[in-house]
């Protein structure tokens, strides 16, 4: 064979293979790309028990431990006002004296009436001891007059007393025109002047004389739904903040709670003691209160995302096997990542989707979705 008989045989040969590499290399990449990409298996976890701490933001009102409107007892005239607004009085100090004439002169009669029957028996009850003394000698008094005398003096005995409730009473009728403070506190309102006419109906009772409130000890009043009810007990810490010091967190204890529902809200009504010495609290401030809410653990805590909320209902996706179970649950609180769930089918420590989605199928293989 000639040189050239070579060379066009060697380059024959070059293309065959050349061409054999190239068919095997498409047909590899073609294989490539008709393969279907491998899905990842869905994150499972196990279902345990726990605790949610969630917390309750909710407006309450800070309303005075005591406060209290003073209306004039009987019908007079204000005479003289020691308090006005802002004043901080005692127990028992005079806030205003009120004047009513014929009320004193009531008093001097019925004083009158008492002393004159307190005479009548006192005559008539020696009188009484006389005759006693006299018919202890036989033959001088007679049963009968012993018994009249008796009789006398009884009656006397029984006008006295009664002219001496009356005493009593105007004496204490007299004693309500002076007004005095039934507690220590300040004076929120005052609704009339010198020589204003009160009484205790028709004009001048409209407004009360004061408006006395107590300001170091306050209550902050919450109305608690009823979903959350469960969740509070006494002596429960609770933050609350006010508009006036944003900043600046304020904290007490549930004093009380009512323990029923209320009709119209559906709340429970509670109560805290707030200690206000330095007064920087007000009663009528509107407040936000935080009220931590924690459970014991005894509901299932799952990732937010094992939920499904869907219009064929709430539920969890359980492994079994890898096939998937749909249990249904009941929702309970929920955080931006945790919620709490509740089911007779939920079981402790069996597998759980993670993040599921109605794309996965009841009783269909989980791998395959």
């Amino acid at each position: 064979m000639n040189t050239k008989a070579i060379i066009i045989t060697i380059a024959v040969a070059s293309l065959f293979w050349a061409g054999c590499s190239s068919s095997d290399g498409e047909s590899k990449e073609t294989e490539k790309k008709a393969a279907p990409a491998a899905k990842a298996v869905p994150a499972t976890f196990a279902l345990s028990k726990g605790s949610l701490h969630t917390e309750l933001k909710i407006p309450s009102e800070l309303t005075a431990y005591r406060q209290v409107d003073i209306y004039a007892k009987v019908n007079s005239y204000v005479k003289n006002l020691t308090a006005d607004v802002g004043s901080e009085v005692k127990k028992g100090q005079v806030l205003a004296t009120l004047e009513a004439p014929e009320l004193v002169q009531q008093l001097a009669a019925s004083m009158s009436k008492y002393k004159a029957q307190q005479a009548i028996y006192e005559q008539s009850n020696a009188t009484y001891e006389r005759i006693v003394d006299a018919s202890k000698t036989p033959g001088t008094i007679s049963k009968n007059d012993v018994d009249i005398a008796s009789a006398k003096r009884n009656s006397d005995l029984a006008q006295m007393q009664a002219a001496k409730a009356d005493y009593e009473a105007n004496k204490t009728i007299a004693q309500y025109l002076t007004i005095r403070a039934p507690f220590d506190g300040v004076i929120s309102a005052r609704n009339v002047n010198l020589g204003a006419y009160i009484g205790p109906a028709g004009k001048g009772s409209e407004l009360p004389i004061f408006t006395l409130a107590e300001q170091q000890h306050l209550r902050l009043v919450i109305e608690i739904p009823e979903a959350y009810k469960n969740f509070i007990k006494l002596n429960d810490v609770v933050k609350f903040t006010v508009k006036a010091f944003p900043d600046q967190p304020f904290s007490a204890k549930i004093a009380r709670r009512a323990g029923v529902m209320d009709k119209s809200l559906r709340s429970e009504h509670i109560e805290l003691d707030v200690i206000n010495d330095d007064r920087r609290l007000s009663p009528g401030m509107v407040a936000e209160a935080v009220i931590g809410l924690d459970a014991d653990a005894n509901a299932f805590v799952v990732p937010k995302g094992a939920v499904v909320n869907s219009a064929d209902g709430i539920f969890m996706i359980e492994d079994s096997s890898n096939i998937a179970k749909r249990v249904p649950v009941r929702l309970g609180r929920v955080t931006d990542s945790l919620a709490e769930v509740f089911g007779k089918s939920l079981k402790v420590n069996a597998l759980y989707v993670a993040k599921s989605s109605e794309e996965i199928k009841n009783g269909k293989p989980i791998a395959n979705m």
